[in-house]
């Protein structure tokens, strides 16, 4: 073994071994997963017990047999750490947890960049490759005012509206995170090189693939489970019927995320497959505030760059004496005499503004006088 990699990589490097397996996909790593426990015991597994795994036939077990794989794991370790990559498994403090309460999640997330704190509250802006100038205008838009409000976007670095919106977070000053259907060393389309070298200056670069993967068709539906697992919402902007950012809707239904849609010319088939969404049930979009609103609470209150506590993202839509007056009230009941004395400012302006983040859904009035911070 190099000396650079140490005896406690060895579980990381077990993860990268069945990880350049080829053949073993979401699916089948949870089923042996469950069946032996960890990747080690399923490295050392019997040829037998291998095929007794619904899924597994002779192929797969011979290459998990015969360990094709263990020099290449050393090999894809060193290159990472050379390149400066991080590799997450989900035991790793910096793993999403968003990502975590999927049924079928990544195992390793390559990353170029950093995932932060703040970037639980995330928003996945995906549509068509082949949009109008009205689309890419939207999403450019959108994503740069949710950006200017804290929201990290969510794309997955394809022509069209993904290109749009992580542009729009770019300029906007905000984070972005793009997710490949590739390994790191393909960057996919190639023309969008220089764009992921700036996504990885504002946030990351992540892929659950091999550092070699080149794109093949049947990843990036794969790959869009993780768009919608990053975010706390799903926003469509230009799908068509047959367009690919359906599977991230699809996605995000099933992970009880949020799905939002753009419409568009009810006569263009570019926008058909968000008006069949709108029609269905998801939010139609407006503006970003309809966003916001629309969000369900973090999972946990999330720390952001301002060093400000968010429980909710219609939070993030305040204004800065808004937020000051919300900080007042607590997650507990508190009267609202005992709100108001607790703060110097006038008490006719903390009542008027109280009022308004009521009707804004961030503080909830009880019975009797009094008021708790709202959680959803």
């Amino acid at each position: 073994m190099d000396e650079t990699i140490q005896e406690s990589d060895q579980r990381l490097l077990e993860l990268i071994q069945l990880n350049l397996i080829r053949g073993v996909g979401p699916r089948i790593r949870r089923t042996l997963l469950d069946r032996f426990g960890s990747p080690a015991q399923i490295l050392n597994a019997p040829r037998q017990e291998l095929l007794n795994v619904p899924g597994i036939g002779t192929k797969l077990a011979d290459a998990i047999i015969y360990r094709e794989a263990k020099s290449t794991a050393e090999d894809e370790l060193r290159r990472c750490r050379e390149a400066g990559y991080q590799i997450l498994s989900e035991e790793s403090l910096e793993y999403p947890s968003l990502l975590r309460e999927m049924h079928d999640p990544p195992s390793l997330l390559y990353c170029k960049g950093s995932l932060m704190p703040e970037d639980e509250l995330a928003v996945a802006i995906v549509g068509s490759r082949k949009c109008t100038h009205y689309g890419l205008q939207q999403a450019e838009k959108i994503a740069a005012a949710l950006a200017r409000a804290g929201i990290t976007i969510v794309s997955g670095l394809a022509r069209g509206i993904d290109q749009a919106a992580h542009t729009g977070a770019l300029k906007a000053g905000g984070r972005t995170i793009a997710v490949m259907a590739t390994g790191l060393a393909h960057i996919y389309p190639p023309e969008h090189r220089e764009l992921s070298e700036q996504v990885a200056r504002q946030g990351a670069i992540v892929t659950e693939f091999p550092l070699d993967q080149a794109p093949v068709a049947g990843l990036f539906p794969q790959r869009n489970r993780i768009i919608s697992g990053f975010s706390m919402g799903v926003l469509l902007i230009e799908a068509g019927r047959k367009s690919g950012a359906l599977h991230t809707a699809r996605h995000a239904y099933e992970q009880g995320r949020e799905v939002f849609a753009v419409p568009g010319r009810i006569d263009h088939p570019a926008s058909a497959g968000c008006h069949d969404l709108i029609r269905d049930g998801a939010m139609l979009v407006r503006d970003v505030d309809d966003i916001l609103e629309g969000l369900g609470p973090a999972k946990a209150p999330v720390m952001t760059a301002q060093n400000r506590e968010v429980h909710t993202p219609r939070e993030l839509s305040l204004s800065e004496f808004e937020r000051d007056i919300l900080n007042l009230v607590t997650l507990e009941p508190q009267h609202l005499n005992e709100i108001v004395q607790s703060s110097n400012l006038d008490s006719s302006r903390i009542l008027s503004t109280l009022t308004i983040l009521e009707m804004r859904k961030v503080v909830k009035r009880l019975p009797g006088g009094y008021l708790v911070r709202a959680m959803g």
